[in-house]
Order: structure tokens, then C-alpha cells, then sequence
């Protein structure tokens, strides 16, 4: 059984008053790493008569082990624990987003230039030209972060309410690494016609939705009916941007195993809305040699329990008409790719694979078959996690993405934008740098946005999607 990690998600700083003796720091920090804990940092704080006080950061892999880590410091002899702190907590304390304005207003004049009277010329204007809205408000650099908190995380139907800090923190990553202003919308409704009806009212703000944590298949609906009602890009990230990043990710990979990324046989295992984009945009990709598995196995056009959806993807995938379970499915396929839960995958499974096998296992933060477990017929190995190479994460694409839309002033988004994201995406790393441990980049390196976004705005403004007075 092979144990998680510590994660900086589980990061605690305990307030330690220790008594002034040789070795008793040395016996706290022992303590620490016999209970597992990653100590993060060490700093003194204050000092009393005979000790001194220092504040501890550690990195757990769960509640339950950041406890066990805080009991073995109480332990220990010469030490009192005085606090406890959640940095998770303590980070998002009041929020992780502001309003700020682009202006200063600090005269008389500048009132009246911001606001009234002078606004109403502007107001009026608008009136006459709906276009110039796009030059004369925020709404060309905002975009919606949509949900109704039916499928938080891993965490599943939690509410708007508990959604609001995982929309915060989408928000922060839209203006930290593409510059753009995204706004949370969370929001209390219980169909997809009311979340619907939210899109179409909000819109005018907005120069694009991003669809966020929606529960399947009311995503698709939703995310069908907005496409069609409005004139603004409608992403669910939850989809595309996974799909993207594993289009990306998959062209390198190929490439690092010397096959032809159009003659892979992939299985996929987990049909829900990730799984079902992937197929669609692969199947785009010229890929189409994939076998879909969910929790009744091989998904096939002889099955009588398929949704709407999964019968579409019945009928795309699956050329062989193979039928049985998840285990059928695994053999001598090329990749892997898992987009369900954890530990779903045994090893004596993969081994079935080809040579040079590739396995991208993304449940998140557990995969559905660690890297260590995996035998040796696999070539590379990609995973949803920060902890191991080649991540296969969203924020690699969707700041870059509709960085690209809002300077193309797009007013939708398909298949061929989607495959030309992960095409730049993919080009970033070079035939030099490839290897099996670096198939994708970092989202922190510098070339990831502003590559997706150049080759987003070029594919809108040669589909002809692009607002005429759209950036040049």
C-alpha cells in the first residue's frame, strides 16, 4: 500500500515553546519526521526566561496525519505546543479576491469625469453602438467562473456556498498568469434550466463564461444552451481544458516513444465529462482507435444502461466492438488514460499493454494506479499531481486560452481552437528537452500563456469568429 505524499495543502505551523537544553530542537524535529511530517520552515518568534519560541511549518497528507504530527511534537520532552494554525485557512481568511479600480477619483472633476454626469455620454453612446461596450468597460479583459456547486473537486454536491473559495481561487489564477479579470458566480439553483437562464441574464458583463464544477450531464446541457444562445465564448473547463492538456501532453508522449500519435489504441477509463471531451476532441485529433470504460466496463452500442451522451461515445470509439470489463480493455492498448477515482487500476493490467505503454492516471490527489506500482512495459507516466512528473493540469491552458478568445474578442469556441491550444501547448517543449519525464510544461513556465494565447486569437481570426474591432 503505497502511501500519499505531504502536500503544502496540508500545511500546519505549530507555536512551540522549547526549554533552552541542548537537543531538544533536535528531539522536536525527529519527532516530526518519525511521524512523517515535511518540515516546510523554522523560525524563533519571541523568547522567555529558560526557552525559546519558534514557530514550526510542516506539510501533512491529510487532517488525520497533520494531527498525528501535532500529538508527537506535544510528546515530546522539553516541548510545549501553545498553537496550532491551518495555513489553508489562514491563507483564505477574508477572501482571496478585491475590487480595485483602474482610476483614481480625487478631485471634483474626476467625479464628475467617473460618474455622473459624465458617465451618462458614455452610457448613451453605448446605447447607440452595443459594440463600443467592448471598448469602453471592463467587459473585453472579464470572464464568469459559472458553477452551481454540484461537482466541487473531489468533493461532489457541497453548494454554492462551499464553491465560493474553489471559484476565488480559479479567479486568482486567471489574473495571476494570464492578466484577466474573472469574477466568481456561484449561484443557488437546481436544474439546468435555471443555471441557463443565470448565463444568458449575466452575460452583458462578461466577455466569456467558464463554466466550472457542474455535475454530469447537466454540464452538457448547460453548456450546449449557452453556446448556442450567446455571442461570447462558453468554456466548461471541467471538459476542455482536461481534454486539451491530454491532447497536449499525448502528442509528446507519442513522440517520446517513437509512435504515430493517429495509430495509438487508447483506453480511457472514467466516462464522465472529462472523459467524454477527450473522446471528442481526440476523435478531432484524427485519434480514433479508443475504447471508453465506465463502472458497467467496456462502453458499447450492445449496452442497454448508456445515457444520451455515453451512446455517443458508443458509437465514436470502440472500433473492434470489444464488450467485457475494464480488464478487457487494457490489452495491448498503447495508453492509458484515467479520468475516475483511485486505485481502479491494478498493475497486472498495465502489463497487458504494449511495449513503451504510456499511462497518464489523473484522479486527483490519488491516481488510479501510483507510478511505483506500474511494470516495466510502460514508457512514460503522467499523473494530476505537483508531486510527480509531467502534471497534467487545466491551468496549463484555460488562462492562456481565453487570454486568447478576450484578445480576438471571440465570440465562441471549438474543436479547432481547443486543438490548436494544445498544439502551441505541446510545441513549447522542444525535441532537446524531451524526455520521459518532460513531456509538458510547467504552469509557471514563462512561454505556456502567451503561446496558447497567440495561437488561440490566430485560429479565431482565420475561422472568422473574431468582433470586427477586435485586436489586430
Amino acid at each position: 500500500m503505497f502511501e500519499i505524499s505531504p502536500s503544502a495543502g496540508y500545511t500546519q505551523t505549530l507555536r512551540c515553546e522549547l526549554r533552552q537544553e541542548p537537543g531538544t530542537l533536535g528531539r522536536l524535529t525527529s519527532a516530526i519526521g518519525e511521524a512523517g511530517g515535511d518540515l516546510e520552515a523554522l523560525e524563533i518568534v519571541g523568547h522567555r526566561k529558560g526557552t525559546v519560541i519558534r514557530d514550526i511549518s510542516v506539510m501533512a497528507r491529510d487532517d488525520d496525519h497533520a494531527r498525528k504530527i501535532a500529538d508527537a511534537a506535544r510528546a515530546v520532552d522539553g516541548v510545549e505546543v501553545v498553537g496550532v494554525t491551518d495555513r489553508i485557512f489562514e491563507q483564505h481568511l477574508g477572501g482571496k479576491l478585491s475590487v480595485r479600480s483602474s482610476i483614481h477619483v480625487r478631485t471634483r472633476n474626476d467625479l464628475s469625469m467617473a460618474y455622473t454626469p459624465g458617465v451618462g455620454r458614455v452610457s448613451r453612446a453605448i446605447a447607440d453602438d452595443v459594440d463600443q461596450v467592448w471598448d469602453f468597460t471592463m467587459r473585453a479583459n472579464t470572464v464568469a467562473v459559472l458553477t452551481d456547486g454540484t461537482a466541487v473537486l473531489g468533493l461532489g454536491d457541497i453548494g454554492p456556498e462551499a464553491a465560493l473559495p474553489v471559484m476565488e481561487g480559479k479567479a486568482v489564477l486567471f489574473k495571476e498568469f494570464a492578466d484577466i479579470d474573472a469574477f466568481p458566480v456561484c449561484v443557488n439553483v437546481r436544474s439546468a434550466d435555471e443555471l441557463i437562464a443565470v448565463g444568458k441574464a449575466i452575460a452583458p458583463t462578461f466577455g466569456g463564461i467558464n463554466l466550472e464544477d457542474i455535475s454530469s450531464p447537466r454540464c452538457f446541457e448547460v453548456e450546449n444552451a449557452l453556446k448556442e444562445a450567446l455571442d461570447i465564448p462558453v468554456f466548461h473547463d471541467d471538459q476542455h481544458g482536461t481534454a486539451v492538456v491530454v491532447l497536449a501532453a499525448l502528442t509528446n508522449a507519442a513522440r517520446c516513444v517513437g509512435k504515430s500519435l493517429d495509430q495509438l489504441r487508447i483506453v480511457m477509463l472514467g466516462m464522465g465529462a472529462a472523459g467524454v471531451a477527450c473522446v471528442k476532441l481526440l476523435n478531432h485529433a484524427n485519434v480514433d482507435d479508443i475504447i471508453g470504460c465506465d463502472r458497467g466496463g467496456i462502453v458499447h452500442s450492445g449496452r442497454d444502461d448508456l445515457d444520451d451522451v455515453k451512446r455517443s461515445i458508443a458509437e465514436q470509439t470502440n472500433q473492434d466492438h470489444r464488450t467485457g470489463d475494464a480488464f478487457d480493455a487494457f490489452r495491448d492498448a498503447d495508453v492509458f488514460i484515467g479520468l475516475s477515482g483511485p486505485n481502479t487500476v491494478e498493475p497486472d493490467w498495465v502489463a497487458t499493454m504494449a511495449d513503451d505503454a504510456i499511462v497518464f492516471a489523473l484522479a486527483n490527489p490519488v491516481p488510479e494506479i501510483m507510478p511505483e506500482q506500474l511494470p516495466d512495459n510502460v514508457g512514460v507516466i503522467a499523473t494530476g499531481r505537483s508531486d510527480y512528473p509531467n502534471q497534467i493540469n487545466n491551468v496549463l491552458v484555460f488562462p492562456g486560452i481565453f487570454r486568447g478568445l478576450l484578445d480576438a474578442r471571440a465570440t465562441n469556441v471549438d474543436l479547432d481552437t481547443e486543438q490548436a491550444a494544445a498544439r502551441a501547448l505541446a510545441e513549447i517543449v522542444t525535441d532537446d528537452e524531451l524526455h520521459a519525464e518532460y513531456i509538458i510544461p510547467s504552469p509557471f513556465d514563462e512561454r505556456v500563456v502567451p503561446a496558447v494565447a497567440e495561437a488561440v486569437r490566430l485560429q479565431v481570426e482565420q475561422a472568422g469568429t473574431a468582433r470586427a474591432d477586435g485586436t489586430e
